[in-house]
């Protein structure tokens, strides 16, 4: 299915049948998280613990 398709079908469902307040309030502390992780990110930098040094190397699975 089209994603443009998909999203449309979403919205009208909204509209039909909105979310609760309670659904609207966590979806809303969700966006805000993710905001002020990635204006944190933007500001500090990323930390260099977080960076990977290298690939790690393959662990052959037991068969």
């Amino acid at each position: 299915m089209d994603q443009w398709l998909r999203w449309t079908l979403r919205m009208s469902q909204w509209l039909r049948r909105p979310p609760s307040r309670r659904r609207l309030i966590l979806m809303g502390v969700a966006v805000a998280l993710c905001l002020i992780v990635f204006a944190f990110e933007r500001l500090y930098g990323w930390p260099s613990w977080m960076t990977v040094n290298g690939r790690m190397p393959r662990v052959p699975r037991p068969l």
